[in-house]
């Protein structure tokens, strides 16, 4: 099974405890930051984001059942107080347990059911080498997602690309799509943008990450851009677990060659994985 499946059995088998991101690693046997950013590539969902809503989803349906002490469902929830509890839930739904005991039951709430794999890893792992990369410094338009919206990303690419040729010090017409910033719900920050010689003449306007010298693991994506999860999904699921390399806490990126099309999404691309030399 992989860190991601077996994620997902430890956090159903155990959501209504106090577990952590560091409880859910330690099941899968990798790295809090390995999961954090394996699960959301391969599901579209933060995991600690996950668990809550599990969470939350059930003791909505508790609550709908006629629970009469909304405490102990608060608790049974791994909510401490009523109202940590009620703040959580309005979050989660717009309405309070209150009006979900009372009146709404569940058919008008988004609950979080338990996730399957949309997408499998591929039979194949792509084409692969690895890199020993100098310090990049990439400047760009920058946006900050969580694993839930960034379906957004081709968007945001769709703004940039009129601006290629026009970032100060831009090296070539290679561009890269930078991840770093990971927090532990998962969201991170992406940035569209070049290699540029220095920072010094940018504008505000400009979003910058300093990427450090670093040993890469490299994959080819020779497909459509479309379906570039199913790589990434290989990667996570069957590459790293059983390659017996490290993952490294820094920025992973996407690497556009001047073949890649912007228009079509046809011409490759390439996943550069940050791995302990």
């Amino acid at each position: 099974m992989s860190p991601v499946g077996k994620a997902l059995w430890f956090i159903e088998s155990h959501f209504s405890s106090d577990i952590t991101l560091d409880d859910i690693a330690d099941a899968a046997g990798v790295s809090a930051y390995y999961i954090t950013r394996a699960f959301g590539d391969a599901t579209g969902h933060s995991a600690m984001r996950y668990v809550r809503g599990r969470r939350l989803a059930e003791a909505a349906r508790s609550l709908a059942n006629g629970a009469r002490d909304i405490l102990s469902v608060a608790l049974d929830a791994g909510y401490r107080s009523h109202e940590a509890f009620t703040r959580a839930f309005r979050e989660q739904f717009g309405v309070t347990p209150e009006a979900v005991r009372e009146h709404e039951g569940v058919r008008n709430l988004s609950l979080v059911e338990p996730l399957k794999m949309e997408e499998a890893a591929r039979a194949v792992v792509p084409p692969l080498r690895f890199e020993r990369a100098p310090v990049l410094l990439v400047a760009g338009i920058a946006q900050r997602y969580t694993c839930e919206t960034s379906a957004g990303i081709p968007a945001q690419w769709q703004r940039f690309v009129p601006y290629l040729g026009t970032v100060p010090g831009q090296i070539g017409e290679v561009t890269y799509g930078v991840r770093c910033n990971i927090d532990e719900d998962g969201d991170f920050d992406y940035i569209c943008g070049v290699a540029v010689t220095g920072f010094s003449n940018l504008s505000s306007e400009w979003s910058r990450v300093r990427i450090p010298a670093q040993k890469y693991a490299v994959f080819s994506h020779d497909e459509h851009i479309s379906t570039i999860r199913s790589t990434w999904i290989t990667i996570w699921h069957t590459w790293l677990p059983e390659s017996g390399h490290e993952l490294v806490d820094a920025p992973d990126f996407e690497r556009y060659s001047e073949q890649f099309d912007s228009r079509t999404g046809i011409g490759g691309l390439e996943i550069w994985i940050p791995i302990k030399a």
